[in-house]
């Protein structure tokens, strides 16, 4: 398998939160489902934390993304969408407002986040990627999950 700064191109999924556009890579994304699921509360779990769901026959915590993002709340559309990832063998559902396309970033068109006034919110970010003349905030599925 090629280390990950050998490949040049970066695939990642492209979604919204509000106006902001961010991506997660592609490689850690299992699928992607409507947000029709019955959640069922799990007592003392995070407050980012929806509940969990049964996924063809696994239970999968859904995460909603905007709180742990400690972004303002929104209400549910029919555009709202639950991404399964995949970080080391547990699968995780995130919860946003509406998925967009896979796009492939050049590596050289990403730039770190320098300026963040939460430092535990900015380290669920990998950096910015520039796309045409778009900027996207790229997530880090690994400490979104884990942290």
């Amino acid at each position: 398998m090629e280390d990950q700064k050998t490949i040049k191109y970066l695939q990642v999924l492209t979604l919204k939160l509000g106006d902001d556009e961010y991506g997660i890579d592609i490689s850690k994304i299992t699928t992607i489902i409507e947000n029709n699921y019955s959640v069922t509360r799990v007592p003392g779990a995070p407050e980012y934390i929806q509940g969990v769901i049964n996924l063809r026959g696994d239970i999968v915590p859904v995460m909603e993304l905007r709180k742990k993002l400690k972004l303002a709340h929104a209400e549910d559309t029919e555009e709202t969408k639950i991404i399964v990832v995949n970080v080391e063998d547990m699968m995780v559902g995130i919860k946003v407002d509406k998925v967009l396309e896979v796009i492939q970033l050049d590596r050289k068109s990403i730039d770190e986040i320098s300026s963040a006034d939460d430092e535990e919110v900015k380290g669920y970010f990998m950096g910015l990627g520039k796309y045409n003349d778009r900027v996207i905030i790229l997530i880090n599925a690994e400490k979104l999950v884990k942290e």
